[in-house]
């Protein structure tokens, strides 16, 4: 036998918090060295991923820290460490007059960072710097973990944790705009914004969180033009009522069995919140510490109807932004340098000097409109059609038919477990999925929190196959 696989090794393909995380957790669930542990992410350090990984001053988490941990029964984790670390000394705009802080999201890499730091100082978790561009199945059963290096590691065990897909933009967009100095179709590639200048006219293609932080980041800079920002329901993301509050309503008892139903209780109980002196957020919260379970409740054909219908109203309210960010939106509304519209692109052409013209269709028929432009931003979210396509190893792994889309257009398909489901609907029983992937069946995993929960619950899964596997390792020690 191979020496250097004297012990089961696990592969996480991806180093951002999902990856990070679940390394994090299986290295502590493992006696000593029990399992050699490799993370494959391309960046100098573990945790920080598409979410954390950026430099710009504006981006912010966007829930108070006190409220945010890579270990769920240790609440105040990453509050200690921004106390100890002096994370916030050069952010004094960090903290709200009541006292809540809402550091910067490279602050929160940081932390992730420092946490696996002593374990992959001492070798349980080995850091590979490299992207994985291959991964096949060894007739031994084994996998081959092919890194763009040249590296090839022979695995037991799989976890995909890689991020989400990049953006799509609209199709007809892309095709006027593609190679336009003014064009910005992925806004999270970072410098994407470099080339706005001050007094550009901007419109931003979409309205969610991914719209705020351009807002955030355009205004940091020194941005003074208007900014237009247009999606089909014209939904901004909401602020946070940071007064304590207990999460109000019940939707489990008894259990609602398709969207129009959940949308009713929804509904209901927003009134009763209302009457009794409770925020709406309370009912969302109420919702979210739920949703799993709401989730795996519900037939497919329901969960595909709220997916189409009711996701954007449950995002713009699930997930809310900083209040700085918040302030800055309010600031600009007022001054007239913003402005948001529920409508639909219809037509777009580059202009002789160099601009770009778009018209609009109103939505529930108002009259069409048109905008001049100079930059136009694309944050229309993770195009989750193309997760497959998103990463070769992915692409060749649903050609031979170890995994699949899950039924709802999400992510993968996956089984209670977090395992992949083949072609033939079977589990692999050592191919597993971490993070937002995998919400096809668990339903909510966008926010830390439950992303942090799920990554627990994988590592704790992988745990028991390495246990499983160490008696067969036993008997060449």
């Amino acid at each position: 036998m191979d020496q250097s696989r004297a012990k089961p090794v696990v592969a996480i393909i991806g180093g951002g918090f999902s990856g990070a995380a679940c390394a994090y957790h299986l290295a502590n669930k493992l006696a000593g060295d029990a399992a050699r542990i490799v993370v494959f992410e391309p960046r100098s350090v573990l945790g920080g991923g598409l979410a954390y990984d950026t430099d710009e001053r504006a981006h912010r988490i966007n829930v108070p820290a006190s409220r945010m941990t890579l270990v769920p029964d240790n609440g105040e984790h990453f509050q200690r460490w921004l106390d100890s670390s002096g994370a916030l000394a050069d952010d004094p705009e960090a903290v709200t007059p009541d006292g809540h802080a809402f550091a910067r999201r490279s602050a929160f890499g940081r932390y992730v960072a420092d946490s696996l730091a002593p374990v992959v100082a001492s070798g349980v978790i080995q850091h590979r710097r490299s992207r994985v561009r291959a991964l096949t199945r060894a007739p031994s059963g084994l996998w081959n973990v092919a890194a763009e290096d040249g590296s090839v590691l022979e695995a037991d065990i799989v976890v995909v944790a890689t991020t989400h897909p990049n953006p799509q933009p609209p199709a007809a967009v892309d095709r006027v705009l593609a190679g336009h100095a003014g064009y910005v179709p992925d806004a999270t590639v970072p410098g994407a914004l470099s080339g706005i200048g001050p007094e550009d006219r901007v419109l931003i293609v979409g309205t969610g969180l991914t719209a705020a932080d351009v807002i955030a980041t355009l205004d940091a800079g020194g941005h003074r033009g208007l900014i237009t920002a247009v999606s089909r329901r014209g939904l901004r993301s909401r602020g946070h009522n940071l007064a304590a509050q207990e999460p109000f309503g019940e939707f489990l008892t008894p259990p609602v069995r398709s969207a129009r139903a959940l949308l009713r209780r929804v509904r209901d109980s927003l009134a009763e919140a209302a009457t009794a002196g409770v925020s709406w957020h309370a009912v969302f919260d109420r919702v979210r510490g739920q949703g799993g379970d709401i989730w795996r409740a519900l037939p497919v054909a329901e969960r595909r109807r709220l997916v189409r219908f009711l996701r954007p109203y449950w995002d713009v309210h699930r997930f809310r932004i900083a209040p700085q960010l918040e302030a800055i939106i309010d600031r600009r509304l007022a001054n007239g340098t913003l402005a948001f519209h529920a409508a639909a692109i219809s037509g777009v052409n580059r202009s002789q000097d160099g601009g770009i013209v778009v018209d609009f269709r109103s939505r529930h028929g108002r009259e069409p409109f048109q905008r001049q432009v100079d930059s136009v931003v694309i944050t229309t979210g993770p195009g989750h059609a193309s997760v497959l396509s998103s990463q070769p190893f992915l692409t060749s792994l649903a050609e031979v038919g170890d995994l699949q889309p899950d039924a709802v257009g999400l992510g993968i398909a996956v089984d209670a477990q977090s395992r992949t489901i083949s072609a033939d609907g079977s589990a692999a029983e050592t191919l597993y999925v971490a993070g937002p992937l995998a919400r096809g069946t668990f339903g909510e995993l966008m926010g830390l929190p439950q992303v942090t929960e799920h990554a627990v619950f994988v590592a704790e899964n992988v745990a028991q196959t390495v246990r499983a596997r160490s008696a067969s390792f036993s008997i060449w020690a």
